[in-house]
Parts: C-alpha cells; structure tokens; sequence
C-alpha cells in the first residue's frame, strides 16, 4: 500500500473510532464555536473530549488552504484521536526493558577486565537525546536535536514531516565537572526564526539533522535543518555556537536548503559545505557546495570576533553525491575528501582551485549506509588515509583509502550501521553503537527490542585486529553518537528510539541518556601529568613549552581534535604527536605540526602518554596561523 494510502486508511479509522467512542449526545465543536455543556462535562468511560485549543493548536494552514477551514478542523480533530487513542508503549514496557538491560550488562560484563577491555561506569539521564553533540572547548558538550511529537518508540517521534511551530529544535549544554546531576545541564535553546514554510509561526530553529564543524575561533558552525513537510525538507539555515557566551550567532541564509548535509573545516579554516535534501523536500538532494563565510570575509580566527550575519558563496562546481552524508576528510596535502555512500561516489576537490575530480570506486561494489569512517593517525604528520568502516549490516570488512587506492582492511566482527568509531589518544580505534538498518535493530523497523550484538564495542589493537568487548547499557543506533572528553573517558548518546523505550519515567523532563566508557588506559595505574600550556594561541612548525610533575613518565605527546558528530558522520577527527625536542627537569617542549595542512586552524586536546599509552587529562591548545 502507497504512503498516501496507510495516511487516508489511519484517517478513516480514527474517524470511525470517534465516532463510536463519543459520548452519547456530545459534540466536538469546531475551532470557532463555543463548547457547548455537553462538551464541558466530565468524560465519560469510553469517551474522548477534544478541546477548541487542542483542534486550534492542531489546524494546519495548509490544510485549510487546500481543503477549507472545516476539513482541516476535521482532519485536526482525526490526528488528535489518533494520538489519543495510541497508547501502545506503557511505562511498565519501558521499566522492564530498562531493568534487562541494566540486569543484562551487569552479568556480561562481568567477564571483561577493565584494564584490558575497559569499563562502562555512569549511566544518566539527559534533558535532550543528543541526536547531534560537540565538545567545547570550555570541557562542555553541546547536545541539541528537537523537540518530540511522540513518545513511543514504535513511531516518528521526530516532526520529520510537521511545518509551523511544533517543527523545533532544542540545545543544552552538559558540563562534566557538574557530573550527573540535572543542574549539570543548561538549556541553550537555537534563536527563534520564523521559517519558509508559510506557517508564520516562528520557533526555535529546527536544527536536527544539520551538518556541523569547528570554526578556527572555537565555535561550531551548523548548516542546514528540517523545515518539515514532503518526508522531510532542507533549511537554508547557518548558525555559529559561541562556547564561552553560550549563544547562538545567526548568519546569513544559504543559497539552498540542505538536511542532511555535511560539512568540513578545511586548513583555510572555512567550512565547505555540501549534500542534504533540498527544498522541495526529501529525494533532490543539494549538489552545490556552499563555503562560510564567503571568499574575501576573513575567517573568524579569534573568540572575540564574532561572526555575525555573514555570507555564504557557491563554488563553480558541484559534488555529484546522490545520497546524503557523504564522510568528508580535509587530508594533508590541503585537499578534501568526499566518500559517498555509494561506491561509485567518491571525489576530491581542491578548495584553492575550486575544482573537483572522480576517485577511484570502492571496491565493495554497494552502497552503504550511515557507517563510521575515520582519518587515520599518522605520526607527527597529518592524516593521508580514510578507514571506511559501518554502513553494511552484511559487510564486517573495513575499507582503506591511501594513496590514491583502496585496499580491503582488517574486517571488525560482524557487520553494523549507524556505528561510531573514535581515535583514542593511544592510537587504538574504538567502535561502539550500531543497528541493522535505520530504526530497524533486528526485529523490523520502530521495533527497540535489538539483536544483543549491537550493543558490544569493538577495539581495534596496535597490529589492527578487531576484538569484542563489553557491552553498553543501551543498544544505540540511528543517531547514536560518542565523544571523546578531555579527561580520556568516553561519553555515549544519542538514539531516541531506544532512549524512549527505556526511559524509567516518560513523563519527566529528563527524557534522553548519557551513559560513560572508561577506556583500558584508565585502569592500568597512575596517569602522567599534564600541569602547564601556554594560554595563548601557538603557530605553526613551533616550539610549545609546557610543564609537567611526572616528567620521568612521559614518552609521547599528542594532539587530538574535538568531535563533532552526527549520524555516523565526524568530519573533525583528528589525531598527530607532537615531537618532545627537548626535556629540562618538569619543563618539555614540544613541536607543533607543520602547516594547516597537517591541522587545520582551531582548538585540539594535548594530551601527555606514558610507555603503555596512558594519557593525562588534557588541556587546549589552539593552533592560528601567524600566532
């Protein structure tokens, strides 16, 4: 049966049920009249009560414009039946669910040391799902997704396909140093906007389902969104973070909608841009590319410039992706990598000749869907080869991009989508998250109950081989997310479906989860110390002199980049070591990267490693040309 059928065959089912659960001699009134007594008086058993508000709040401009004022009231009047006639996921469902998997992981976890495997350690809830997150560099993490339209688990609870304000996005802030607790979050709601939907309704920004990427100066850039309608639609928006004022900055539109766009810093610090559904809505896909700001704005290098309402601008040429949320890398040779989900799609382009060419294909042959892909390290130097990893349920093989070839890399255990996969300062990579298929965990689509597999990491060792380990609270998969924190341990979010159906208390407001890994490194004794960093920003091919009490234990120094990420996608990912050049009693000096090539300009994690790779907490070092 087509989509426009199962809509007009749930339509006609409220209708009737209505109808046959209606109080006897009750009316529902239409958005103009006055409820009658009849109306005002208590519900009676079977009966259902809608109010002039609820028909009011539910009427869709649209509809009226299409239909007339009274369709569309009745056309309300049947949505809100249905949703209040669907109460299929009761609280003692999601409780028992929640207490297997906490039961669950208990008892498997029992068997893994955590000084060779690691250890899931605090599970708490969050005000947000975390569907798209960034490490600040303050030490915070971003967390913004939207507002839901449902509560179970086995629908769209995302307003994918809404127009007007009940199409909204929303923002918190979690601090680490404020722990668990529910005072640890601040709400940091996206600037209202009145959106290209012809609603007038202006709401929060509806940001969920953006690209997003570290400006030079700190902040995070985020492009795109869903203005709803026609299975999902592209927003022309372009918004800055500030993580120190903790405020949105608004810049000018983009020349064309996107959802699911993505976006990468390259090393001249602007953000290129591309993909995403236009808008006209879900299937013609945006094949510009947009850079921010503009050629001839200076890139914000500095936290106290602000970027405020700048432009955008088009290259000459196109990214001739056909699917959306193709990985993007900035690699050291200056070039950015695009590798599509289909085979067949994979580009270079050049930001200074503003040019692009055809790469070889991959040689899975397929497509793949939303899956992991990481720039791998690559000493002192910058990055110059792409690990493909999740995307294919049937594919456990990982796929190797390096000098201008692809070769079949070591395959992890079984195949996963809508997986992440971290650099971790040691070097090792580190893959948590997955599913079957978007919202389908084993068991069909909008069903939580999951293969039990999806929910055990996966560490890849020194010589490349993947091996299993223990397993998270949650299977997370669609719009799962990891990050990796200053102090080396790793925060796990995202995936509302799964969040919903284990929520221990649907009714509060704390309706998302945050559940923390403490990698192997931080169970293998004491840490080396990290006491000193320059303040200021450091330069290129550079002397960084900095302090610390365990001199005698450091052997390495490194730096990694934030992450932002969402939907398997992390364009900033980043790790190189910092040669130590020389040693004086607790003072080292380190060498910086080379050029922007190697790290593109921003703020990266320095951490200091022992002989077995156990880091210290890290502090922030911004790299800016000329510094």
């Amino acid at each position: 049966m087509s989509r426009r059928g199962r809509w007009a065959l749930a339509v006609g089912c409220a209708a009737i049920a209505l109808s046959a659960t209606a109080p006897a001699g009750a009316s529902v009134p239409s958005a103009r009249s006055k409820p009658s007594p009849a109306y005002e008086s208590p519900v009676r058993p079977g009966g259902l009560r809608i109010t002039d508000e609820q028909v009011r709040a539910e009427v869709r401009p649209a509809e009226v414009e299409a239909l007339g004022q009274k369709a569309a009231e009745q056309l309300a009047r049947d949505r809100i039946g249905m949703q209040a006639m669907d109460h299929g996921y009761p609280q003692p469902m999601r409780t028992r669910s929640f207490n297997r998997h906490t039961a669950t992981q208990k008892e498997i976890n029992a068997a893994f040391d955590p000084a060779s495997w690691g250890k899931f350690t605090e599970y708490f809830p969050s005000p947000d799902f975390g569907d798209h997150v960034a490490l600040l560099p303050t030490g915070k993490v971003l967390l913004f997704s939207f507002e839901p339209v449902e509560d179970s688990p086995n629908k769209e609870t995302a307003p994918t396909m809404v127009t007007g304000g009940r199409n909204a996005g929303r923002a918190y802030v979690w601090d680490p140093e404020e722990g668990t607790k529910a005072s640890a979050f601040k709400a940091v709601p996206p600037p209202v906007v009145d959106m290209d939907d012809g609603t007038n309704e202006p709401r929060p920004a509806p940001v969920f389902c953006a690209g997003h990427s570290y400006l030079p100066n700190g902040m995070v850039g985020i492009f795109g969104g869903n203005l709803g309608g026609n299975n999902g639609t592209g927003a022309h928006l372009a918004l800055v973070f500030d993580p120190w004022k903790e405020t949105w900055l608004q810049q000018q539109d983009m020349g064309e909608g996107r959802w699911y766009p993505s976006v990468v810093t390259g090393a001249d610090g602007r953000q290129f841009i591309t993909s995403g559904h236009g808008d006209i809505g879900w299937g013609v896909l945006s094949k510009s590319i947009e850079r921010f700001p503009a050629k001839g704005t200076p890139v914000s290098l500095d936290p106290e410039t602000k970027p405020r309402g700048q432009a955008l601008d088009k290259w000459p040429v196109k990214a001739e992706f056909t699917v959306d949320y193709p990985h993007l890398f900035s690699l050291r040779d200056g070039l950015i990598y695009g590798f599509g989900r289909n085979y067949d799609e994979q580009y270079v382009f050049d930001p200074q000749a503003e040019t692009s060419r055809k790469l070889p294909n991959r040689p899975d042959g397929g497509m793949r869907n939303y899956g992991s892909a990481v720039a791998l390290p690559n000493g002192t130097d910058g990055p110059d080869s792409v690990l493909i990893l999740g995307g294919n349920r049937n594919d456990p093989n990982t796929y190797k991009f390096s000098g201008g070839r692809w070769t079949k890399d070591t395959p992890r255990a079984f195949g996963r989508t809508q997986d992440d996969t971290l650099i971790l300062p040691d070097g090792k990579l580190f893959t948590v998250n997955g599913g079957y298929d978007i919202r389908d965990y084993g068991n069909g689509p909008y069903n939580p109950n999951a293969d039990e597999k999806y929910r055990q990491i996966e560490l890849r060792d020194d010589s490349g081989q993947w091996h299993l380990g223990p397993v998270q609270r949650l299977p997370r998969a669609y719009h799962s997310n990891a990050v990796l924190l200053p102090d080396g341990r790793i925060m796990i979010t995202g995936d509302e479906l799964q969040q919903i159906a284990n929520d221990p208390d649907i009714k509060s407001d704390m309706n998302g989860t945050i559940e923390i890994y403490e990698p192997a490194y931080l169970h293998q004794g004491d840490r080396p110390t990290l006491s000193g960093v320059p303040t200021g920003p450091q330069g290129y091919a550079a002397n960084l002199r900095v302090s610390t009490s365990t001199p005698e234990r450091v052997s390495r120094a490194v730096l990694m980049a934030p992450i932002t990420s969402t939907h398997s996608v992390d364009t900033s990912q980043r790790r190189l070591e910092l040669p130590i050049t020389s040693r004086a009693g607790n003072k080292l000096v380190l060498r910086t990267p080379a050029s922007a090539n190697e790290a593109p300009p921003g703020y990266y994690l320095l951490f200091l490693l022992d002989e077995q790779g156990v880091p210290s907490t890290a502090q922030w070092v911004q790299l800016r040309p000329g510094a």
